[in-house]
């Protein structure tokens, strides 16, 4: 039975109250952009003319090199598991991605104990085979240092998105190239790079802006980046207004690598050209070339989630005794609170917002979309600056309106931290959303209101019950993101507010390494069993 295709004839209470969230959600990043443009200080002028030039050319090699490397691979890994069978295969393709649980500034404090003087490696070496060698040979607190900890614990962006184009349009491309006679190494290069090209750009994009969004790494290892350059200005010289302008660069970079992003991903557009898909058949390896694959795809899971993770469980197991207290439980209070508040109203806000969108068509839906996700693309520093000066005005606002003399009512409270969160993270919980009512269309929505339901009926009594799967995923994501969250935590929170993250980073900045283990753990723990739910869960829903 078909339905008439029918659009609401109004959609005026959803547009303004879909608009109105949206424009108090981008309010803090124009009064950036508005304050970037006022007379400089004089710290900006000595940042200008001695300092930003190391800011610049730091934080771009930090990106560029954890980009390529990245490439290389989560490519690699991808084509790999897709393409040939090879002993524990099965277990690597989900495993490959579990170094994503890690938050990278985790790692970092993680490796740098394990490759310190005392670690284990520096230390088998002394006791077990007796050598005393040079601790340059070890030392990662610098850019090569970092671009590893960020490529191993960052690669699984390019490797799920290239995996999973792999399994479905690159397949006939594949499968055509091998009957014609082309080697492993010809189809790689000649004909899996070429169509996928879309498919690791976005990848790779999705790792860049990790690496500008991070603090504790660079931070940790004593590198000038403009996220450490922010923190700096804002916080040592108390100039927000220098500190506004390191964030404007910042975002001028994020600008013009999302339309460098465009540009590389180009006009051209691989579409099947059958309906019979199939899934890409492995080719069965030996000898030789098995075991280099294994050794590859083994080395860089060990790397990217085994090793630390054993560390960490070894660390936590040292001081767990005297690190979880009641005020360790405070902390995943904190931290569990935050995340779900948050993560509850970015689900409400984006189920509010995609709902629109997909009922009323046009320019202001478009762009009310567009403008949704727009906080991902933005460095969490630069989020931070923007949201504490409007939060500043705010106050200043009200202490007028009430006649008071001083007083910093919402700067000062958790609000200002969830409504960050929120900005931040806003465009994961829309995209899953999105991607749930695309996935059950309009039928469902057109019969009910062919049977008489109203707009808001329907939406409540069949839409939401159709894409339970997506909010629980939305949520999900956004919760474990916000949990691993660092640089708009440390800046936003209120005074005596601890999270697991912020805990972390303090002990490990402390060189209380071992201490930093149970916090981290949690937060790898809780990750970790939120991947698993969602790839066993979510990727089971029926098409």
């Amino acid at each position: 039975m078909k339905f008439k295709h029918i659009r609401p004839t109004t959609t005026s209470g959803w547009g303004a109250a879909a608009v109105f969230l949206v424009a108090i959600l981008i309010l803090p990043t124009l009064f950036l952009l508005v304050r970037v443009f006022q007379p400089a200080s004089e710290n900006w002028d000595h940042i200008r003319e001695f300092m930003l030039k190391d800011y610049f050319v730091d934080t771009i090699s930090i990106a560029v090199w954890t980009g390529l490397f990245s490439v290389a691979v989560g490519t690699t890994l991808a084509w790999l598991v897709s393409a040939y069978d090879f002993p524990f295969r099965k277990t690597l393709k989900w495993a490959l991605l579990l170094p994503l649980a890690i938050p990278p500034y985790i790692g970092a404090y993680t490796y740098h104990g394990i490759l310190d003087y005392t670690g284990v490696v520096q230390m088998t070496l002394r006791n077990t085979f007796g050598l005393e060698l040079s601790q340059a040979y070890f030392d990662i607190m610098h850019i090569p240092g970092a671009v590893f900890i960020f490529t191993i614990f960052l690669y699984p962006y390019v490797y799920a998105i290239t995996r999973a184009f792999f399994a479905s349009q690159a397949t006939s491309l594949i499968e055509s190239a091998r009957v014609l006679g082309s080697g492993p190494v010809q189809t790689f290069f000649r004909v899996v790079l070429p169509v996928s090209r879309a498919a690791i750009v976005a990848g790779v994009s999705l790792v860049v802006l990790e690496v500008l969004n991070d603090y504790g790494v660079v931070s940790y290892f004593g590198i000038q980046t403009f996220s450490t350059a922010i923190f700096q200005t804002w916080f040592s010289f108390g100039d927000i207004d220098a500190a506004i302008k390191l964030a404007g660069i910042l975002m001028a970079i994020v600008m013009f690598i999302l339309l460098l992003e465009k540009f590389l991903r180009g006009r051209r557009k691989f579409s099947y050209s059958t309906t019979k898909v199939k899934p890409l058949k492995p080719v069965r390896l030996y000898g030789w070339k098995k075991a280099v694959v294994v050794g590859y795809t083994g080395s860089v899971f060990l790397l990217g989630f085994v090793i630390p993770v054993v560390q960490l469980l070894y660390w936590a197991a040292l001081t767990f005794d005297y690190i979880f207290t009641k005020e360790f439980v405070s902390y995943i209070w904190n931290s569990t609170f935050v995340a779900s508040v948050s993560a509850a109203a970015i689900v409400v806000i984006a189920i509010l917002v995609a709902n629109y969108t997909r009922m009323a068509k046009g320019i202001v839906p478009a762009v009310t979309a567009r403008l949704t996700i727009l906080g991902y693309s933005i460095p969490g520093a630069v989020i931070a600056v923007g949201v504490i000066s409007f939060f500043i005005f705010l106050d200043e606002q009200l202490m007028t309106m009430l006649g008071a003399s001083s007083s910093l009512v919402l700067s000062t409270s958790v609000v200002m931290l969830l409504f960050a969160y929120v900005i931040r993270f806003m465009a994961i919980g829309y995209n899953s959303i999105e991607s749930g009512f695309e996935k059950v269309g309009m039928k469902f929505t057109e019969a009910s209101r062919t049977l008489g339901m109203g707009w808001t009926e329907t939406f409540f009594k069949v839409d939401v019950k159709l894409i339970r799967p997506a909010i629980f995923s939305g949520f999900i994501l956004v919760f474990v993101d916000i949990l691993k969250e660092l640089p708009l935590t440390l800046i936003l929170r209120p005074f005596n507010f601890e999270t697991l993250s912020t805990m972390a980073y303090r002990y490990a900045n402390d060189e209380m390494i071992q201490e930093a283990a149970v916090a981290s753990l949690f937060i790898v723990m809780v990750s970790g069993i939120a991947m698993y739910l969602f790839h066993t869960f979510i990727e089971k829903e029926p098409n």
